[in-house]
């Protein structure tokens, strides 16, 4: 599927991609979804994400922090708090920390809270982006707050591509369990 460039295209992307995701983990059985990912290994995994997620939660969670990104960022932006979306003091050349953070966070967090989490926030930013025009989300410099990009890549960033990143860690995870059946 082609990056989304309009509204439409956006909406059936993250929604199709999520729905693909959440049969994925519809499918693992009640030990596989409690198993640990052990990934890191193949010297091809260089991303620190591939040592960093250690769990299912671990993926939920991070995906959810990620849409909380996303929706206070343009939260904040169109009540005229003028805010990166990043917080400080990650950058885009420093995110990998802020992810690591993320992580620490919720280490507490039980499984079924993090599914909860994720399912609700990503009404949230279907709605979000429900609200918005397809100039506003794909018009360059639309809003002066979004920088040289547009916001409906940020939305994309958040919903489609990341749970594209989400689809390809679970498929590996089950197949590595099920390989060694």
């Amino acid at each position: 599927m082609p990056r989304p460039a309009t509204k439409t295209d956006l909406i059936a992307a993250a929604n199709e991609r999520f729905d693909k995701m959440w049969a994925l983990i519809e499918s693992m059985t009640e030990d596989e979804l409690n198993m640990p990912f052990e990934f890191g290994d193949d010297p091809k995994d260089k991303e620190v994400h591939w040592k960093r997620d250690k769990n299912l939660r671990d993926i939920l969670v991070h995906l959810y922090e990620w849409h909380q990104l996303l929706l206070n960022w343009i939260d904040s932006n169109r009540n005229g708090n003028h805010i990166p979306f990043l917080p400080e003091p990650y950058n885009w050349k420093t995110y990998g920390d802020m992810n690591m953070k993320f992580w620490e966070k919720h280490q507490s967090t039980p499984y079924e809270d993090a599914k909860k989490m994720l399912l609700q926030s990503h009404k949230e930013v279907l709605a979000l982006i429900e609200g918005f025009s397809n100039e506003e989300l794909f018009e360059k410099q639309h809003f002066k707050w979004s920088g040289t990009t547009n916001i409906g890549s940020y939305c994309i960033s958040a919903t489609s591509s990341h749970y594209d990143w989400a689809i390809d860690k679970i498929k590996r995870q089950i197949k590595k369990l099920r390989t060694r059946s």
